[in-house]
């Protein structure tokens, strides 16, 4: 992988230039696993444990925790490296590694016990659908939710459940129905089959069920409560941060795969536009995604709140994770029309990039709603989804 004007390892703390040229070492070895990846619906065992030995889940533990802490913008370029490999395991590793982030919103007494190895991996769905009843000393919690990505080798699984007590409503400070997210052991979880899909297969995103499972109040969180001391990582949208990391190591893996299955046809004036204009779209999106962070990170890492960034900066952010979906999809989709027909036979891995792709732009972050959340900051107006603004309320 290729990136102009990019940081050297070198140029990177130690921690984070090391699990980055580990991702960029397996990546290889996840693009000839790609097939079974996407056969089996979820990730080998031992893929598992190679993301685990290059500290890819354990990015975003603090160092007081004897963790890397690696920022927003290293994390991404893991996410990045990885995804170049294979999609699936960019996307798994994406999840996986919010778990650093979670300890973040928990006591840290309570989350020391939880994690005791920083290499733990979480999955789950964020949005409030389970039913939790207010019960001595925490909840019980039933429910189904969608799209546990990497579920199959979580070690815990956090879930958004709305609030109950005898069977009625709970209200919150502003009257509304109230919520928060549950951690739940993967033991106490059933995972059901039904992960058959468009693309990201290997994913292993699949629904789940919690049944009548007491969920102690110390094992819930929710974002806008911090436990942690202030930083650029105890955020309420930190767990959105490095998603763009998939779309565009995927982006860049099918520019680099087209490039060089294309080499005798150098003078082809049809390659050669569509070529540029997809790098073109990809060297714009990619500076977009990271200069957004790197703007965040900024005002927080010197003690500032999301609250001082402009509204431009602030909207910046989400924009441009719609952005980096919308255009890789958009880049893979013109690169598998460029190559006609060689496109359309395995093994070749655009089929798989054009499904990968289309799946993940169905994810909320590449929705209409989070161009609307942002046109409203914008204007003064009323965001549809807060939590992509890093509002909480």
């Amino acid at each position: 992988m290729t990136i102009v004007d990019e940081p050297r390892l070198t140029d990177r703390a130690p921690a984070a230039a090391e699990i980055l040229a580990r991702a960029q070492t397996v990546a290889p070895l996840l693009r000839e696993r790609a097939e079974e990846i996407e056969r089996l619906r979820r990730m080998p065992d031992d893929i598992v444990e190679l993301l685990r030995e290059a500290g890819v889940f354990r990015m975003g533990f603090a160092k007081a925790w004897g963790g890397p802490e690696l920022t927003s913008i290293e994390q991404t370029e893991v996410i990045e490296a990885l995804a170049y490999g294979d999609a699936s395991v960019g996307w798994c590793a994406m999840i996986g590694s919010d778990t650093g982030l979670y300890a973040n919103f928990l006591a840290e007494p309570v989350a020391r016990k939880m994690f005791p190895s920083l290499d733990m991996a979480t999955a789950g769905l964020l949005f409030p659908i389970g039913h939790a009843e207010i019960v001595p000393g925490g909840y019980r919690l039933t429910g189904r939710w969608q799209f546990g990505s990497g579920i199959n080798h979580a070690d815990w699984v956090v879930s958004g459940s709305f609030i109950f007590r005898d069977g009625e409503p709970e209200p919150d400070e502003h009257g509304n129905h109230d919520s928060r997210l549950m951690m739940v052991p993967r033991d106490e979880v059933e995972v059901l089959d039904t992960w058959y899909t468009t693309g990201l297969a290997g994913s292993g995103s699949s629904d789940y069920t919690i049944t009548d499972v007491f969920v102690p109040q110390e094992h819930t969180l929710v974002f806008s409560e911090v436990h942690a001391p202030a930083g650029p990582l105890a955020q309420p949208e930190v767990h959105m941060r490095n998603m763009p990391g998939v779309p565009l190591g995927v982006a860049r893996a099918a520019l680099d795969h087209v490039r060089t299955e294309s080499a005798s046809r150098a003078d082809d004036y049809r390659l050669q536009v569509t070529l540029a204009e997809c790098e073109a779209d990809y060297h714009a999106t990619r500076a977009g995604v990271y200069t957004a962070m790197r703007r965040e990170w900024e005002i927080l890492s010197r003690g500032g709140t999301l609250a001082d960034l402009t509204p431009e900066e602030r909207a910046a952010l989400p924009l441009s994770r719609v952005h980096a979906f919308r255009t890789a999809r958009s880049i893979v989709t013109r690169l598998y029309d460029l190559r006609q027909t060689a496109s359309i036979y395995k093994p070749s891995p655009l089929d798989r990039w054009l499904r990968d792709t289309t799946t993940m732009c169905q994810h909320i972050v590449a929705q209409d709603r989070i161009l609307q959340s942002a046109g409203a900051h914008l204007t003064g107006g009323t965001p549809s989804f807060k939590l992509a603004l890093g509002l909480t309320s």
